[in-house]
């Protein structure tokens, strides 16, 4: 893939890039190792303040950066400013919080005695340079929850974004830069996905993130494994919206459809396979079709659009085979599932009934507006059905009654549960999944502490 902003609502270039060559990329990685010796020793107070300013100065650029978002990848731009708004938000949370998530921790004297110690404290002290491998979903968010945090630990960031935000990619090098964090604390690489590897393998790395593809999580990971190094991954999702019979279905079917269309569909933690149990579901299936057919889809640079298009020709391809594939298995398409005539990678909001396990679509993630149904024919069947997955980021549950909220805090296999409301990622709780959703944590202090040395510091007698 080309580095370069095409713009997804009508298939139009705007701006290329040429990689950088072997010896700029050398250039920086000593700029990032040199800059460690030092930022490394900063207190967070001074670490906080950048921070912060960094956050207002995003504020400041909230409409601007909106825009070129939407241009890059095609999210409404309400959203878009939307994202803007919670990188300043995480930001300061980071600014406030990092030291109290970091501070020593001391043991017991009684429980370290026995080793001959008079007292031992625990310390997180930063690796060094952490390269992030982003996607180009939430160009501003994936890149500042990693950021934020990594920041206020005392690493410094090496940026591989998708090649189709390098706009994005490059402004969020601009931001810290002009917040006044010294130079090579956070740098954009504009390179090629075939240069990750590399990188990875050099010595003055020392950690990596991704968020992205299973493939792409696997040839992260099988390299920093065999470079011992550190690896948090965030890949797909597949995550079930589960409807019981005692739940408010006025408000579910509501949320669903906004669960399932944020960023217009392409979200890891987008609700995808809507679980519903027999009793109530024709009356969900009734109001979630006709709150999916409802949607504005259009222009996501008009203040009006629900529904912009897909990222790329590809992802519009990809989706399209996979409703095609579950339509001549026998599924029934309650609305969408034509590609529309024009301009632009578009694909109408579409949900799939009638789902079995034999279909592509019940086994791979559908990364667009394209959602299943499902009936179950009580609570053991909608826990089997949502366990049926290679996937476990997140889930939601709809039910008042606290025993069945039990159950599936219980036995969900998921990251998260999220009861009554629609996943959503915040500053204060982590987030990550499981099997190959990945592993790891990013936000909150789980987040903050996985790119840290823990050191055991013992004091004899």
């Amino acid at each position: 893939m080309p580095i370069a902003t095409v713009n997804p609502a009508n298939g139009e270039t705007i701006k290329t890039y040429e990689p950088m060559d072997e010896e700029e990329l050398e250039r920086r990685l000593q700029l990032a190792e040199a800059t460690f010796r030092t930022y490394r020793t900063t207190s967070f107070a001074e670490r906080a303040a950048l921070l912060e300013r960094a956050a207002d100065l995003l504020d400041e650029d909230q409409a601007d950066i909106g825009r070129v978002m939407t241009t890059e990848m095609g999210k409404p731009v309400k959203q878009a400013r939307a994202e803007a708004a919670k990188c300043a938000k995480a930001m300061r949370w980071y600014a406030a919080h990092a030291e109290a998530l970091l501070a020593d921790e001391e043991p017991d004297p009684s429980d370290v005695t026995d080793s001959g110690a008079s007292r031992a404290v625990v310390r997180y002290r930063p690796l060094g340079p952490v390269l992030a491998v982003m996607p180009w979903n939430f160009p501003l968010w994936q890149v500042v929850r990693f950021a934020a945090s990594a920041l206020m630990a005392g690493n410094v960031g090496l940026l591989k974004h998708a090649s189709n935000v390098p706009q994005t990619a490059l402004y969020l090098e601009d931001l810290f830069h002009r917040a006044g964090f010294p130079e090579g604390c956070f740098q954009t690489l504009l390179v090629g996905s075939g240069a990750i590897d590399d990188i990875l393998r050099d010595e003055r790395v020392k950690a990596a993130t991704l968020t992205g593809s299973e493939p792409a999580g696997r040839a992260v990971a099988s390299t920093a494994g065999e470079m011992i190094k550190k690896t948090v991954l965030e890949l797909g999702g597949s995550d079930p919206f589960i409807v019981m019979p005692s739940a408010d279905l006025d408000r579910a079917a509501q949320v669903a459809v906004t669960a399932r269309v944020q960023n217009n569909g392409q979200s890891c933690i987008a609700a995808k396979r809507f679980i519903v149990h027999a009793d109530v579901y024709d009356a969900f299936a009734e109001r979630f079709v006709a709150g999916m057919r409802a949607l504005t889809v259009g222009d996501p640079l008009e203040e009006d659009t629900e529904v912009g298009p897909l990222a790329s020709e590809q992802g519009r391809d990809d989706l399209e085979e996979l409703v095609d594939d579950a339509r001549r298995g026998g599924a029934r398409v309650l609305c969408g599932g034509e590609r529309p005539d024009g301009p632009g990678w578009y694909y109408p909001p579409t949900v799939v009934a009638d789902v079995t396990r034999e279909m592509r679509i019940h086994r791979e993630e559908t990364f667009g507006p394209v959602a299943t149904l499902y009936r179950a024919r009580d609570l053991d069947e909608a826990v089997l059905i949502a366990n049926d997955s290679l996937f476990g980021l997140s889930s939601n549950v709809w039910t008042r009654d606290e025993a069945e909220v039990d159950r599936f805090v219980r036995d969900l296999e998921a990251g998260g549960v999220f009861v009554n409301g629609m996943t959503a990622s915040h500053p204060a709780l982590p987030f990550g999944g499981v099997k190959r959703s990945g592993y790891g944590r990013e936000l909150s202090g789980h987040g903050i502490r996985e790119f840290c040395n823990i050191t055991t510091v013992w004091h004899g007698a």
